[in-house]
């Protein structure tokens, strides 16, 4: 699980669903959303997140570059293992959609490297 607290840049409508979509066509699942007031200005806030996934995979890794782009603010608040309840049974992550896996985009990644690099046309 990654924590994080995005500060959204103005009281628009979608900014928070920009935010979102970064998570989503990565494939980042979000576990946990909150809002909070800023009390900087009326409609400034932050909100804390939980999304599955290291701060060192890939997809993370692109969803948090792509986050920096569209908030005021990003904030890491740390990478940690997800608590799991003894007993519960089959607790296990959700699985990313077709083509958001780390390894499609490991594969993605090599492909356009060949692809600038001349050896793919």
């Amino acid at each position: 699980v990654t924590s994080l607290a995005v500060y959204i840049a103005h009281d628009r409508v979608g900014a928070l669903l920009s935010v979102l979509m970064e998570l989503a066509v990565r494939g980042v699942n979000l576990t946990r959303i909150e809002s909070r007031p800023t009390g900087e200005a009326l409609g400034r806030y932050v909100f804390f997140l939980d999304c599955t996934g290291h701060v060192a995979d890939v997809r993370l890794g692109e969803a948090l570059r792509g986050l920096r782009r569209v908030c005021a603010d990003v904030r890491f608040l740390g990478s940690y293992p997800r608590h799991r309840w003894a007993g519960v049974g089959n607790d296990r992550p959700v699985p990313a959609p077709a083509g958001l896996s780390d390894a499609d985009y490991a594969d993605a990644a090599a492909w356009l490297a060949r692809l600038r690099s001349g050896e793919l046309s």
